[in-house]
Parts: structure tokens; C-alpha cells; sequence
């Protein structure tokens, strides 16, 4: 896909652990992800054998990527998509949330493995096929 994609959490591990389907996938793509993404990211080092190493991957890797942060506007798309989600009763993880709000408050296509997020309305959604690459930065 070209354009600019929201690459989600599940993305980001694949590119990290070089896996060839999706540098290339994304080559001529303008990527981005978001504090919430990061922040999943760092979570996931932190709780691997090498630590150290994943967050320096991590740190590497957002030094040369555009990282969205959370303003006032994407709060309140939070706000809209949660309420949206209560009423179709379709709850997905409280991160993901967030990570729809950023790439509907920026208008970018969000990238990702979770077809959960196919609940969530006015979402430029690129699913993935269901088979994961990687669940976590390198143990």
C-alpha cells in the first residue's frame, strides 16, 4: 500500500524483526505511529530476556519515524469512538481506542493484523492478513 498508513503495534514488531513481507509492504509508504503505539512497544521490551537491546530498537526506530501525540482533537475522537463502540456493544482494548483516534484525527489509513478494529466507523482501515509476523520484539 502506498500513502500514509498509522502502522499498528503488531506492524512495528515485524518491521523490527525485519521480516521481508512487510519492509516491503510499507516501502513506498509515509509511515507514522503514535505515543500509544510507542508506548506498547516499550512495554513489550521491558518484559523480554533482552530488554536493553529492544528498547535501543525501539528508541532507533522513533528516532526516524513521525510519532503522532495526543492532543485535544484526538481525545475527542477517543470520546466518539468509545461511545460509538458502547452502542454497537463491540468493546475493543482501551489502546486501540486510542490508536483509531490518531489515525482518524490525522486522516491516515491505520495498518494492522486486528480485525477488531473493522468495528470501529470512520476508520481508513488496511487489515493484514490474519497470520501474525511477530507478537513481540525479539526475546
Amino acid at each position: 500500500m502506498t500513502g500514509k498508513q498509522l502502522l499498528d503495534t503488531n506492524i512495528v514488531v515485524a518491521l523490527l524483526n525485519n521480516v521481508p513481507e512487510v519492509t516491503e509492504r510499507i516501502r513506498d509508504s509515509e509511515a507514522f505511529v503514535s505515543n500509544t503505539i510507542l508506548g506498547e512497544l516499550y512495554f513489550g521490551a521491558e518484559n523480554s530476556r533482552r530488554a536493553p537491546e529492544n528498547v535501543d530498537k525501539i528508541r532507533a526506530f522513533a528516532r526516524g519515524i513521525t510519532v503522532l501525540p495526543i492532543d485535544d482533537m484526538t481525545a475527542h475522537e477517543y470520546g466518539k469512538i468509545k461511545a460509538q463502540l458502547r452502542r454497537l456493544g463491540k468493546p475493543i482494548p482501551e489502546n486501540d481506542i486510542w490508536i483509531a483516534a490518531s489515525a482518524i484525527r490525522n486522516d491516515i489509513t491505520l495498518s494492522t493484523h486486528d480485525d477488531h478494529f473493522t468495528s470501529v466507523e470512520r476508520l481508513k482501515l488496511d487489515l493484514w492478513p490474519a497470520r501474525r509476523f511477530a507478537d513481540r520484539p525479539s526475546q
